[in-house]
């Protein structure tokens, strides 16, 4: 999980050494290897650079088909939401549009 992420070589730094990316990845490979039955994600990728974004997008997309639970996926980037989604739920003030 820590290679599949980029950061096995991260493993041995404290959280106060890592920057918001590498945070952000540490925190979802904690939820990854307990394989729950439900996801609940909040902008994972939100303090991810361009490049790291669109790489994990394409990884976590075949990550969570093979792990077969479901994902509750919550972002504000619109080709995020369309590139992770097999279905979409669009909110706004809290109610289901």
């Amino acid at each position: 999980t820590a290679d599949f992420l980029g950061i096995g070589n991260l493993l041995d730094r404290k959280p106060a050494e890592l920057s918001g990316g590498q945070r952000q990845r540490v925190a979802l490979g904690r939820a990854i290897v307990r394989k729950p039955k439900l996801f609940l994600l909040d902008e994972p990728l939100s303090n991810l650079d361009a490049k790291l974004r669109t790489q994990m997008r394409a990884d976590l997309k075949i990550l969570f088909s093979d792990l077969k639970g479901s994902v509750v996926y919550v972002t504000h980037d619109q080709l995020e939401a369309m590139t992770m989604s097999d279905r979409l739920v669009v909110m706004n003030d809290g109610i289901i549009q």
